[in-house]
């Protein structure tokens, strides 16, 4: 059996938004088994709760400004900055000003699939 993966090029206009509730929005885009691209699209008031996963993350801020916690650490981040989540440490997310969240995960969340 082959390993899930996706196709070679993404179209952000092709791709449906997946309703996650609670005014937050999310596009998968490309991923295999190493890694995954996905963007997050959050309302003001929006709230990502506090999580962990055995996953790398790394995200990128595309709009507005969040209000977030790492481990034991909260900061405010806006567009144009980002973050890195280690493996297996709590981390969340309340969103401030309507704005996205561009994330890589690595390996690739099979749970989004």
């Amino acid at each position: 059996m082959s390993k899930p993966a996706s196709d070679i090029f993404q179209f952000e206009n092709e791709i449906e938004w997946e309703d996650q509730k609670n005014g937050i929005q999310r596009q998968i885009f490309g991923y295999d088994d190493k890694i995954m691209l996905v963007k997050a699209r959050f309302e003001k008031g929006a709230i990502g709760a506090m999580h962990k996963h055995p996953h790398s993350q790394v995200t990128y801020v595309r709009g507005g400004a969040f209000e977030m916690t790492i481990g034991d650490e909260t900061r405010i981040i806006k567009d144009g900055d980002g973050y890195y989540v280690p493996p297996n440490v709590m981390h969340g997310v309340v969103c401030l000003e309507p704005g996205m969240l561009v994330d890589a995960f690595a390996p690739m969340r099979e749970d989004f699939i």
